[in-house]
């Protein structure tokens, strides 16, 4: 990836909507230039998808938590990621290094239903126990981090493209 990649993403990153001609125009190259350039990122799998950022609240999804989930050790954890991908709730995923091995952050829409789906994770095969964190409120998420031009070595001069 050279600079104009990085300033791609990073303006798709911040609006999925943009149009080929406005993103040539702020990268200074031609449309077609941009759109095959797109591709590329696209295809080699830079750029995973676009999707409406919806608010959770809005769409009756009120209440976030964060599950730290221990695998008991005769666990399998394909097993017990294949059970988390069958769970609707569960919106990200982490394997983590410590006691827990995964990290989750789930929306549902109601303490009862937080409930249920705290039950349904301790009697997953291969889950030994989970801890779990309500949050109050949401301050901010999925904010992207700026990008480096490439050749930078992320020394204290070196800016957000």
């Amino acid at each position: 990836m050279d600079g104009i990649d990085l300033r791609l993403v990073e303006l798709l990153r911040a609006n999925a909507r943009l149009s080929y001609a406005e993103l040539a125009r702020q990268v200074g190259l031609s449309a077609p230039a941009v759109h095959d350039r797109v591709g590329k990122l696209e295809s080699t799998g830079i750029l995973r998808g676009y999707h409406a950022d919806a608010d959770p609240e809005a769409i009756g999804l009120g209440v976030t938590a964060l599950i730290g989930l221990v695998q008991d050790s005769g666990g399998d954890t394909d097993d017990v990621l294949a059970e988390l991908r069958e769970m609707p709730e569960v919106e990200s995923c982490y394997f983590m290094a410590g006691v827990e091995s995964f990290l989750l952050k789930v929306r549902v829409a109601t303490i009862a239903e937080l409930e249920t789906l705290i039950v349904r994770l301790n009697r997953t095969r291969g889950v030994a126990s989970t801890r779990t964190a309500i949050a109050l409120s949401t301050k901010w998420e999925g904010r992207p981090q700026p990008l480096l031009r490439s050749g930078d070595d992320g020394d204290e001069d070196a800016g957000p493209v």
